[in-house]
């Protein structure tokens, strides 16, 4: 007999137990009109994932558990009570005192399975990772029993996320039961150069198991994480039998038997990807922070007008307001780039000399070279944040990962913000999605949203006469060649000379970053698409005196 399942690739927000129960409630109700026997949510679902020290609080625990209980019945009421549903939530182990370095009320990320009016299982996560963004060590307590119950005539064993990452349990529980399906939950977040490490750990664990697997994750943005989605169903051979679309909710359906292919959306490429990722990140940043609009600091060059297509994008040209701020050092093309960015977008625009503010300033503070350059960032940081305030709108920060690595950027000034969408974008990077939304922009028969100009042309703070950013930076890609060994790999100093860049080189851009750490610290959150991004993935103490040693070139 074949096993017709609904994986609900949703989004939800933290914290909204209401609405997240609610979108339990509707894709239950499209499952079951659609014939499926089981319909599977993510991980953490009815609380929204990650909820970090919420947690550790024995009212939202409460809050949980009452909208686990309450929800088997608001199923009988609204007709589903046929169809076996999985959600996860976060519970509470039974018999645990609260105890040192145990985390307080004993948390649990768990997942119920209800049917006929009923939780008749459940089960809690019994590996818990705590690398990256992970701390769940801090925060939930594991579980130990398995979780095996019937659809039918279908065996059907339950695990959670980072249980299908390491070795033994659930997998083993599954084989020992004889599992006809593994079905995972999960709250995964999205990486750049991840390549399809999913479909083939999904495909090993099934052939371990020795039945299907079916994998359901969340999708959308919750600060600095993104979640793509990309639920998949593989059978007891590895073999794909259907896959989700990345980057928006969707509810896959699958028939859980050998050879029979559903429904397998197409792989996005790597620039689209990550696009997408960004475009997600802001949209429910700012959509489930209540926030109207954002605005920007448009100045012509390449980081700007990437940030406003990704806004305009993810909230709709009126959601966008672009502002220019050309000083006296400001050349007429990149005003001229502002503008035409402004008329493809769509964005709302408006141009505010800076030259009597910094004027006003400096009549006051009679300051010189870098201290005056940096005055000119913050007089804009300040402008910025006046009409955020008047205005009601979020300013979005435009440095790139390379700048923030080594402290390019005004505390107060370019870094002022309330969300970073190219935080952990590198320069490079940035112009790759540039060109691919252009070139997207061409495939749809579309304008182009970014000057080409702003591409092309060399990067300059302009906060001087003639400045360019190679004047005191390295040429990008080499940097961030040399970022990404140092950052994303953890390669010292040695490893890098050893590797064949210039000794002093490796020294400067290393020193530049160290010393940069207490910036990083004070900048906006945005979205992680890396390995390794700053701030929960790397986490390094501002005060401290260790440098990595230089060797001489060999």
């Amino acid at each position: 007999m074949t096993l017709q399942i609904a994986l609900a690739q949703v989004n939800a927000t933290v914290g909204d137990l209401e609405s997240n129960t609610r979108i339990v409630v509707e894709w239950t109700r499209k499952a079951l009109a659609q014939g499926a026997q089981l319909v599977a949510f993510p991980e953490m679902m009815l609380t929204g994932y990650p909820v970090e020290d919420l947690a550790l609080r024995g009212s939202f625990i409460s809050a949980s558990q009452g909208a686990l209980n309450a929800l088997p019945q608001q199923l009988l009421d609204a007709g589903l009570g046929d169809i076996t549903v999985v959600v996860g939530y976060l519970d509470q182990a039974e018999g645990q005192p609260d105890q040192f370095g145990r985390p307080r009320h004993s948390p649990q990320n768990a997942a119920a399975v209800i049917r006929g009016g009923a939780v008749i299982a459940r089960y809690a996560k019994h590996h818990l990772p705590n690398y990256g963004v992970f701390d769940e060590f801090r925060y939930f307590v594991p579980g130990k029993s398995p979780c095996v119950f019937e659809v039918g005539e279908q065996t059907v064993a339950l695990s959670i996320c980072e249980d299908l990452w390491q070795e033994g349990g659930p997998t083993v529980w599954a084989r020992e039961a004889s599992a006809d399906l593994m079905l995972v939950i999960n709250g995964s977040p999205y990486e750049r150069n991840k390549d399809d490490v999913r479909l083939e750990l999904c495909a090993r664990r099934a052939v371990e198991a020795g039945c299907s697997l079916a994998y359901v994750n969340l999708v959308g943005g919750q600060d600095e994480l993104v979640f793509d989605g990309d639920s998949l169903v593989v059978d007891a051979s590895g073999a794909e039998l259907a896959r989700a679309p990345q980057f928006e909710e969707h509810l896959l359906l699958a028939a859980v038997a050998p050879g029979q292919v559903t429904e397998i959306a197409d792989r996005l490429s790597d620039d689209e990807e990550v696009y997408k990722a960004l475009v997600l990140g802001v949209r429910d940043y700012v959509r489930k922070n209540n926030l109207p609009s954002v605005i920007i600091a448009v100045s012509g060059g390449i980081d700007s007008a990437l940030t406003a297509a990704i806004a305009v994008d993810a909230l709709g040209p009126d959601a966008v307001f672009g502002v220019a701020m050309p000083s006296e050092y400001s050349s007429q093309h990149s005003l001229d780039d502002a503008a035409d960015l402004a008329e493809r977008t769509g964005l709302h625009y408006r141009c505010i000399p800076i030259k009597p503010m910094v004027n006003a300033f400096m009549q006051e503070l009679s300051l010189t070279g870098i201290a005056a350059e940096n005055l000119q960032a913050r007089v804009r940081g300040t402008t910025l944040m006046g009409l955020s305030n008047q205005e009601g709108h979020l300013v979005l920060a435009t440095g790139n990962k390379s700048e923030l690595s080594v402290g390019y950027s005004t505390l107060y000034g370019d870094a002022v913000g309330g969300y970073a969408p190219l935080k952990d974008v590198p320069k490079t990077v940035v112009w790759r999605l540039a060109r691919w939304r252009n070139s997207h922009a061409d495939s749809l028969g579309q304008t182009r949203p970014i000057p080409d100009s702003s591409i092309d042309k060399p990067p300059s703070a302009e906060l001087r006469p003639d400045q360019l950013d190679t004047d005191s930076l390295p040429d990008y890609a080499l940097l961030d060649d040399v970022l990404d060994d140092y950052i994303e790999q953890e390669r010292g100093a040695a490893e890098l000379v050893k590797a064949g860049f210039p000794a002093d080189l490796v020294g400067k851009i290393l020193q530049l970053t160290d010393h940069a750490e207490f910036k990083r610290r004070q900048y906006p959150p945005g979205p992680k698409i890396s390995f390794k991004a700053f701030g929960r993935d790397r986490r390094l103490p501002i005060t401290s005196r260790w440098r990595e040693q230089t060797p001489p070139q060999t």
